[in-house]
């Protein structure tokens, strides 16, 4: 029941939040998960970032996919009180999604789904399916986790999972553990002529997506090379390109030392076979800044790469020092940035 860690990504004040703004009476709040809070807040502010009106979907066929994993407050609010009708809804996995469309009166799917640390990812994956087969016109897709009680972290500190100086040292010989942290964050898709069309703010294009599993590996969490090889293949088919159109990839890059490896050895064999040796394939992790959001992590790492595609950087990849020895690096061609790069 120890911690070897002294140190995690956390947001503060999330125990405030306004709920008459959304039409929720202050007692339902009470037992309201902050992750259902926070995926209200942020996907009100994306869809105003977007230049859309919230007011303006209801009754609109916008669909809603969330990624989630943690149910702490579950647990706090049913040591806490005796169960009731809101202590239900409030800390519901379904609600989670379901509250967003009931509170904008969106009549696409909605749709909460774990899939630990790829369910945001896997959340815009099945937003962009959604929208290409005119199931959706609109779609809200992300993810959100939050760390409200010990025992998961202890169970990882047990594992020997997580980093003993609170940063992702990801593909670096020091590698030895992830960070948790806490994060929410949604994006607003559409199909590209139709924003296009509306004239909505346009920050970046999805060509395409996969989703897969590692089937049976060397243990049920490690991952398993040949899998992520063909995810990365079918992605490619499905954005119809080839590997030498991509010039950076934004990484799982937990900083484990099982881990990296495996991904860098997987994306050096897709993406880095045949490019010239001055014009290596970058590399990089998100969670070198922030530690690893879990259910949010994947569509951080999304939101990075559309903003240096915006602002045309690529930001450092940080904590990167001497790299990872048990990653062929000569023979993969590809390169970690370490300085801020122009694209």
């Amino acid at each position: 029941g120890r911690y070897y860690v002294r140190q995690g990504g956390f947001l503060a004040d999330v125990d405030r939040f306004d709920p008459e703004f959304f039409g929720i009476a202050p007692v339902e709040a009470l037992t309201l998960d902050p992750q259902q809070r926070l995926l209200l807040e942020t996907t009100w502010e994306a869809l105003e970032h977007a230049g859309i009106s919230p007011r303006s979907l209801h009754g609109s066929r916008t669909g809603v996919f969330v990624g989630l994993g943690a149910n702490d407050y579950q647990r706090l609010v049913l040591a806490d009180r005796a169960p009731d009708t809101y202590a239900a809804t409030g800390t519901s996995f379904s609600v989670a999604a379901g509250r967003l469309s009931y509170v904008l009166g969106l009549t696409g799917p909605a749709v909460a789904l774990d899939t630990a640390c790829s369910a945001s990812l896997v959340a815009v994956h099945l937003a962009c399916q959604s929208l290409r087969r005119g199931e959706s016109t609109l779609a809200l897709a992300g993810g959100v986790s939050l760390m409200l009680t010990p025992e998961l972290t202890v169970n990882f500190c047990r594992a020997r999972m997580l980093s003993r100086d609170g940063r992702c040292k990801t593909f670096d010989a020091a590698a030895d553990g992830y960070v948790r942290s806490e994060g929410c964050a949604t994006v607003v898709l559409k199909r590209l002529r139709d924003a296009e069309r509306d004239g909505d703010r346009i920050i970046a294009v999805i060509r395409g997506s996969a989703i897969n599993q590692d089937g049976r590996s060397s243990g049920l969490t490690a991952p398993n090379g040949p899998s992520q090889e063909a995810v990365l293949r079918a992605a490619l088919a499905d954005a119809g390109l080839g590997p030498a159109a991509v010039s950076y990839v934004e990484a799982h890059g937990t900083g484990t030392s099982l881990g990296d490896p495996i991904e860098v050895q997987a994306l050096g064999a897709v993406y880095g076979a045949g490019r010239p040796a001055d014009e290596p394939l970058l590399i990089g992790s998100v969670k070198t800044n922030l530690g690893h959001l879990e259910a949010a992590a994947g569509i951080t790492g999304l939101i990075k790469a559309a903003l240096s595609l915006q602002q045309g950087v690529i930001p450092p990849h940080l904590h990167f020092q001497q790299p990872n020895p048990l990653i062929p690096w000569d023979g993969l061609n590809v390169a970690v940035p370490t300085a801020k790069l122009r694209l």
